[in-house]
């Protein structure tokens, strides 16, 4: 009987992969620039490349059951990444089916995101709720909506993108997918840098630590650096952020209810700065019988483990 498998999370910047046993331990782990090379074809090349030295550890392709997979727009049901706004690679991708074919080993694919929340059920701080969101807060916003313990795909397996879901009609535009005024385009550490670029402009005669770094180097990194500093502008953002952010989760949570929302990603590395402002808008724009129930906290697991350990558990299921 196979004893391991893989896992994969294929993320807007970067692909983390590891093999996986059935406790749940990443016997090892890794990862790539997901853009790198710049064809599917050569990615997959370059994952084989990486991950097989791993499998001849653990006892050779023989032992590992199957891989799992989370990707941006991935299809559970065709095993497909779909139009995905945030990857080089356009219109329907058949990963599953690629990665079946170079690797030899049955291949299942979700979203990236309901991947995450399957990691975090199975092994983190949602670990034995029934009623749940996650939101990942990355180079995009993804989620994963969890109900009476089941995630919801929807009729064609696209269910829950809450990224892209409208929180500023009108508003900034989404270069990847052309709408405008939505959660990603705000709430993502992509979207925190063009709020700083929005608000040096708008702003030319206040000073910032922000201006002593040049467009290339302005990330959602450098304006946490600022901010904990105490640049105002740099503090501005997050609030900014975290104010639309709560706004969002308040219609998430009258949707569905949720006994907690959990998030993660690269954003929340900035702590308080973005949760303390996020708590207040949810709580804010919440009616009476939704207020002070809903448990928002951080994920308690490794950012990598959680999607690698969501993509395998797709295998063990």
């Amino acid at each position: 009987m196979a004893e391991f498998v893989i896992g994969v999370d294929v993320g807007g910047t970067n692909t983390k992969f590891g093999i996986v046993d059935r406790r749940g331990t990443i016997l090892e782990q890794s990862r790539k620039l997901t853009n790198e090379p710049g064809d599917v074809e050569g990615f997959i090349e370059d994952l084989y490349n990486k991950l097989m030295p791993m499998v001849e550890k653990a006892g050779g392709i023989g032992n590992i059951k199957g891989m799992g997979v989370g990707a941006p727009n991935g299809n559970y049901y065709s095993g497909s990444i779909e139009y995905a706004p945030n990857l080089q690679w356009k219109g329907i991708i058949p990963f599953a089916k690629l990665l079946t074919d170079k690797f030899g080993i049955p291949v299942k694919l979700t979203n990236d995101a309901n991947a995450a929340a399957m990691g975090e059920m199975m092994y983190g701080c949602a670990k034995g709720m029934k009623h749940f969101i996650t939101i990942t807060l990355g180079t995009g916003v993804g989620s994963g909506i969890v109900i009476d313990g089941k995630i919801v795909l929807g009729h064609d397996g696209f269910a829950g993108e809450l990224g892209h879901t409208i929180i500023r009609p009108g508003g900034r535009l989404h270069k990847g997918t052309g709408a405008r005024g939505s959660l990603e385009a705000y709430a993502s550490a992509t979207g925190v840098r063009e709020t700083a670029i929005e608000l040096l402009n708008e702003n030319p005669q206040e000073k910032s630590l922000l201006r002593n770094y040049s467009l290339n180097d302005l990330t959602s990194e450098t304006v946490y650096q600022c901010a904990i500093k105490g640049d105002d502008i740099a503090n501005r953002i997050f609030k900014f952020t975290g104010q639309i952010l709560g706004e969002a989760l308040a219609n998430f949570v009258m949707f569905s209810s949720p006994e907690a929302i959990v998030l993660f990603g690269g954003l929340t590395k900035a702590g308080d700065l973005i949760m303390s402002p996020t708590r207040k808008a949810m709580e804010e724009n919440l009616i009476q019988v939704f207020r002070d129930k809903v448990k928002l906290m951080f994920s308690n697991l490794k950012e990598a483990d959680a999607a690698i350990l969501g993509a395998s558990a797709l295998v063990w299921d």
